[in-house]
């Protein structure tokens, strides 16, 4: 009984934990959204949350660990976000592709600071040993999907074109669409960032895409 009450009182204190983390983590991403890769710090950090800088430094002991920690957050997070689209897309390769690239524009992961972050660890020289740590394998796994879709797709239309290159169109047009709302003093819209790409899908697949996405 002892014990079982034991289990009972540590659920919540790991609970509190997780939750103190998961709140530094979002501070991190808006200090890094405001300020950049160079000029985050504990205390810049702290100061975003509202929390004593000793109380993150207790939670992730240096700027190196946070921001790994960061990192590896928002990269599972963009994993965890185009493979729910994917599992709840039709099986056609056109509906697949069109899930994967309505993913990105999210609202949940395509918000001003999110995109500024990754752009930080993007940019900066020495994250880059830490982005292909923590965010390299999940890259590869986005980019063999999107070529499986695209090889799929090409060969329902009984095109010889190469699907790779093709997936890389597509990635590096999105890509640049989020680096593009990032830095405008004026953003569009995700709406018209998600026609900017289906746009290059409409080029790319005629028969399957237009502007306004899927042909139905």
């Amino acid at each position: 009984m002892a014990e079982a009450g034991a289990k009972a009182e540590a659920a919540p204190r790991k609970l509190s934990r997780e939750t103190r983390r998961g709140q530094l983590i979002e501070a991190t991403i808006e200090t890094l959204a405001q300020r950049g890769y160079a000029r985050t710090t504990l205390t810049e950090v702290a100061r975003t949350a509202g929390l004593s800088h000793g109380l993150v430094n207790f939670h992730f002991e240096t700027k190196e660990k946070l921001l790994a920690e960061t990192l590896a957050f928002l990269a599972e997070e963009y994993r965890a976000n185009w493979t729910a689209a994917l599992a709840a897309a039709a099986d056609h390769p056109a509906a697949r592709l069109d899930a994967m690239l309505r993913a990105d524009f999210n609202p949940a992961i395509c918000t001003p600071a999110r995109l500024a972050a990754w752009c930080s660890f993007w940019g900066e020289a020495q994250s880059r040993p830490l982005y292909q740590e923590s965010y390299g394998a999940k890259d590869e796994e986005y980019i063999r999907v999107l070529e499986g879709i695209c090889a799929a797709l090409l060969a329902l239309d009984r095109r010889s074109d190469d699907p790779e290159r093709v997936a890389r169109v597509l990635r590096v047009t999105v890509e640049g669409v989020w680096l593009d709302l990032m830095s405008m003093r004026n953003p569009y819209s995700r709406e018209e960032a998600l026609a900017t790409v289906h746009t290059c899908a409409a080029a790319l697949f005629p028969a399957h895409f237009g502007a306004g996405g899927l042909r139905r």
